[in-house]
């Protein structure tokens, strides 16, 4: 029987899930340059658009159909969506929800996983490059790893793994592959690293601090006191990370930074992801404070290393992500949601090894495949621009329009 608030409330988890992926095209829209806006933003607009055709194609059936080895769903079973009609009730639980609301709910996730990721090559990856390379990479990393961990069959699932709402399945995995992504097509030949529009990176922001509530208290799928403190610990994690972001550049600088402000909020909301729905406030206060202080340190360390990470989506949602699931690990317990595990600090040894053995396996495997697929990628097609297309700006080298047309 359906529950109606359960319906209701998931329904609008789902759209502001939605509101995250446009939230993320101004956030990185306004991190380039000027003549690059557009070709950011179509990046994160494709997926919202492409990835929804997977998903309904086969995406949900390999993510959530029955179980193969442990590692991936049947594509078969939920083809196009096969079998499902308005009474077909989601059974992973007991919240009488319709299957087609949790359909919709998990797309949101995976249209703006694969949009993370551009952020690492920005300003110089060709767009058929990424068409292929957002095809594949939801085919063979993320679509995999939400079996493995959300599906009750999934290998790490049965290891006892945690992942509240995607620390592991959408910003670890994302952050490795961005790394590998800037790793195989190296640095731009126009270094432009300043933000072209801070205001339209404080909106993106704004959007995606709006929709990780959804994003978070949504991952419950029903409306009970652990939806409550996911709520809660998400905007606390993103507070407390911001302002440590900003005290330490501060420190170092001499000067407070709205950008590092806006960075840090996104690197707490990143890393109390996966543990939003196992930890007490208090243990949100900690983990915003240590993403804040340790995705910073990584940010510095990659310019250190000069890694063209674009837009620090290695320091800020890899290391982010795999913070907060070894964190998870450290401070997860059962007091705070019955369904979860106690972590080291309560005595959980067993579950702090299983957290970051997932941590390791889901990364490294978004690492090795991203930079392997875009060997092969690069086989097929031109995958880097040119010095002439960065001098240009891609938007009119690629795609014949401009965010600021001159004279108008």
């Amino acid at each position: 029987m359906i529950n109606i608030g359960n319906t209701g409330f998931m329904l609008i988890c789902a759209s502001l899930v939605m509101l995250m992926t446009p939230g993320l095209a101004f956030f990185y829209g306004g991190l380039v340059g000027r003549k690059n806006v557009l070709t950011i933003m179509i990046q994160s607009f494709m997926s919202l658009g492409w990835t929804t055709v997977l998903w309904v194609v086969f995406g949900y059936s390999m993510c959530f159909g029955p179980d193969w080895h442990g590692l991936i769903g049947n594509p078969a079973t939920y083809f196009m969506l096969r079998g499902v009609t308005l009474h077909t009730m989601f059974l992973g639980n007991d919240a009488g929800i319709p299957l087609v609301v949790h359909i919709a709910y998990q797309m949101m996730f995976a249209i703006i996983t694969p949009a993370l990721i551009t952020g690492a090559f920005a300003n110089r990856i060709t767009f058929k490059a990424y068409f292929l390379f957002l095809t594949g990479w939801l085919i063979f990393v993320y679509f995999p790893f939400v079996h493995m961990l959300w599906s009750p069959n999934g290998m790490l699932a049965k290891w006892g793994a945690e992942d509240f709402a995607g620390g592991l399945v959408v910003h670890a995995s994302a952050g490795f592959a961005a790394l590998a992504s800037v790793l195989f097509i190296g640095r731009r030949y126009v270094i432009e690293n300043k933000p072209h529009n801070v205001p339209l990176i404080a909106l993106g922001t704004g959007l995606l601090w709006f929709g990780w509530y959804g994003f978070n208290a949504g991952s419950e799928l029903r409306v009970d006191a652990v939806t409550a403190s996911a709520f809660l610990n998400t905007d606390i994690a993103a507070s407390f990370a911001a302002i440590t972001w900003l005290l330490v550049e501060w420190a170092r600088g001499r000067q407070p930074k709205f950008v590092g402000l806006l960075t840090g909020a996104v690197a707490g909301l990143a890393t109390i992801t996966p543990a939003a729905g196992y930890v007490s406030p208090v243990t949100a206060i900690v983990i915003g404070i240590l993403s804040g202080y340790i995705c910073y340190y990584a940010v510095a360390l990659k310019n250190r290393l000069q890694w063209d990470d674009a837009l620090d989506v290695w320091g800020v949602h890899g290391v982010g992500g795999f913070l907060g699931i070894t964190l998870l690990g450290i401070f997860g317990s059962h007091l705070w949601n019955p369904a979860g595990a106690d972590g080291l600090a309560y005595g959980g040894t067993r579950f702090f090894f299983v957290q970051v053995a997932a941590a390791v396996i889901c990364s490294a495997w978004a690492f090795v495949f991203t930079y392997g697929f875009l060997w092969l990628i690069s086989k097929v097609t031109v995958t880097k621009v040119d010095r002439d297309a960065e001098e240009t700006g891609l938007d009119i080298t690629l795609h014949g329009e401009e965010a600021y047309p001159v004279g108008l």
